[in-house]
Formats: structure tokens, sequence, C-alpha cells
């Protein structure tokens, strides 16, 4: 790789570094203001997926932006928002400005992911892209360490708001790194306005590749915050508290980068379609391990497998996606997939939340993600094609 694909890596990597450090963190802060503010399970519900919310909002209309006046100074103003509310963040009274200005910052990350991905897209082309693609997002796995570490090392000690300072001024740090990245706007790129781009993206050209990758988007985000996020409290109440742990972080998430790896090395040798399936069966396997384990063995183990292959998915979408649109509308069609993925981070947590209430097991949860991976499987092999535009 050239010295400036590396720089290029590095600053956009940033971008999934800074998505994974927010919901690492915010899985740490719950804890903190549910019992300082004394919250109940509907408000927890409420702050835990706003966030989301804000991201669906936000990769629509920054995706189109970056389409529409330039992908880097999109990429600065995402950021800035992101840093801007974690600093607003540190001084919220209460849990109802909490959730304000969770959204707020939820529309900077929304923005972040599909505009660093366009930039990346924009740059390269065939297998190098999808092997571009897939190393950027494996930085997810780098936020989620980093997180583990101000979460145990800092957050136990100062508190959650100090920390969230230390995460604004982080992103500060790093606008001031993106003043060197490349613009790939063009004359093309602009020529749309919001709802010639949208009609566009839904033509009869393009509307079966949306609603598929949507899809797709949408299972992979409805098993991973499903899974990631609400489960290990279940998981503690059963009498696993390994879960919880530093340690147990840290190596969930340095599973996710041979995953991520691997990925990267097959997607320029073999199809993306066939590895992106891959990784799905074997999610599938994994989850379905994961919901049977008995043991903190068990746990572990199959928990790593789990984020091997859950991450390497998401990596691979990330490559998979971009290469369906043209230049002129591609911001908003990543935008767009990528927001009814949001639907699925939402509602994931909240359908596990249900059917326990209802006296689901958890291997009969697992079993409804298992089932949601098949019909992505499904939507995989006969609603899309290998695409590279």
């Amino acid at each position: 790789m050239e010295v400036k694909g590396h720089k290029l890596l590095l600053l956009i990597g940033t971008a999934w570094l800074f998505d994974a450090l927010d919901v690492a963190l915010l899985s740490f802060i719950m804890p903190a203001i549910k019992t300082s503010w004394h919250l109940s399970a509907g408000q927890l519900g409420v702050v835990s997926s706003v966030t989301s919310l804000g991201m669906f909002f936000g990769a629509i209309v920054f995706g189109h932006l970056a389409d529409k006046i330039g992908r880097k100074p999109i990429m600065l103003t995402t950021l800035l928002l992101f840093s801007i509310g974690n600093l607003l963040l540190a001084v919220t009274p209460n849990v109802t400005w909490f959730i304000i200005v969770r959204f707020i910052t939820g529309l900077g990350l929304g923005g972040e992911l599909p505009v660093a991905t366009t930039i990346i897209a924009d740059h390269f082309k065939g297998p190098q892209r999808s092997r571009m693609l897939v190393l950027v997002d494996s930085f997810w796995a780098f936020g989620w360490i980093l997180a583990a570490v101000l979460a145990f090392s800092v957050m136990s000690r100062i508190g959650w708001r100090i920390t969230v300072v230390i995460t604004a001024f982080m992103g500060l740090y790093a606008i001031l790194m993106r003043r060197h990245l490349p613009e790939t706007h063009t004359a093309e790129a602009g020529k749309y306005d919001f709802k010639e781009a949208w009609q566009r993206v839904w033509s009869s050209t393009y509307w079966r590749t949306t609603l598929c990758l949507g899809i797709l988007w949408f299972v992979i985000m409805f098993v991973y915050y499903g899974m990631f996020l609400w489960l290990p409290t279940v998981l503690v109440s059963r009498g696993f508290p390994v879960v919880k742990g530093y340690g147990y972080t840290v190596l969930m998430s340095i599973a996710q980068l041979p995953g991520y790896y691997l990925a990267a090395w097959l997607v320029g040798r073999v199809s993306r379609k066939l590895v992106l399936s891959i990784y799905l069966f074997g999610t599938m396997i994994s989850a379905a391990a994961f919901g049977l384990a008995a043991s903190n063995m068990a746990i572990l183990i199959s928990g790593a497998w789990l984020s091997f292959f859950t991450l390497g998915a998401w990596g691979i979408m990330i490559a998979f996606t971009p290469g369906h649109y043209p230049l002129s509308v591609r911001g908003m069609g990543i935008g767009v997939t990528q927001s009814i993925g949001r639907i699925g981070a939402i509602g994931g947590p909240y359908l596990v939340g249900m059917l326990m209430g209802i006296g689901f097991t958890i291997p009969m949860v697992f079993s409804v993600f298992v089932g949601a991976l098949i019909i992505g499987v499904l939507v995989l092999f006969f609603g899309l094609k290998d695409q590279d535009n």
C-alpha cells in the first residue's frame, strides 16, 4: 500500500474509532446515570436508542450533503458535531437534556460513516477499494479497546463527565488532522438536490439494490446491537459476571481484528458476495453456540467467535455497498441503506427486552437472531449482484 493509502486509512479510520468509542462508553455510562438520576427501564431504553435515532437522520442528510457540497467539509462538520455534543453532554443536568444532546451527537456520528465510506470508495477501485474499506472498519475494534481503557482507568476514578470531555478533545484533535484530507467532490457528484437524489436511489434502476442492501444492513445491525449491547446484562443476572469485566471487553474487541484482517485478505481474492455469505453463516453458528453457552469458558470462546464473524461481516458490508451506486448519488445511497440498518440497531435491544419479558429463554432469543441472519443470506444470494461502480 502506498504512503498516501496509509495516511488516508488512518485519517478515515478515526470515523469508526469514534463511533465505537461512543457506543461503548454509553454502555458504561448508562449504569451510572441510572443510579444517580433514578431512571426507569423505559427511560434507560430511550437513552440507549436515541443515538441510533440521530444516526438514522444523520446518515441520510450528511450522506447527501457529501454528494452536494463535498466529502471533506462534511467529514469535518460531522466530527465537530460529535465533539460539541460530548462537551455539552458533560454539563447535562438531567436525563431529558442527556437525551437531547445524545440525539445531536448521533446526527454527527450518523454522518461520519457514510461519508468516510464514500471518500475511500472515491479514491480506490476494485480489490484495493474493498481491502481499504474493510481495513478502515477495523478501527471499530480499537475504539472499543480505547473505551474499555477509559472506562476502567478514567471513568471509574473521576466519573463519566470528565471522560466524555476527554473524548470531545480527542475529536477536536482529529479535526485538525482531517484538514489534510483530499477532496473528491466533482461537478457530477453535486448535480442532484435532496429530492432528486432520494428519487434516484429509489428509481427503477436502483430500488431493488437499495432495498436489499437496506435489509442486509438491518440484519447486521439488529444482530450486533441486540446481542452485544443488551444480552450481557442478562448473562450477569444468570450468574456470569465475566461479561461485565475489563478482560471480557478487551478480548471481544481483539477477537474482531483477525475477523477484519482475514476479510480484507479474502475480498481481494474471491467475490465479496461469497465472503459475506461465509461470515454470515459463521455468525449464525457462533450465535447459536453463544446462546447455548452454560459456562464462563463457553461464553468467552463463543463470544470471541461471534465478534470475529459479526464485525467481519460488518466490514465486508462496508466494502460491498459503495460499488452499487454511481459517484453522483454514492453518499445518498450509502446513507439511506445504513439508515435502514439503524432501524435494526434501535429495534434489536428493544425486541430482546420484550422477548425476555414474555418468557423467552436466551437460546430462544438467539434463535430469533439466527432466523434474521438466514433472511439476510437469502436476500444476499437472490437480491444482489457483486457490483463495483
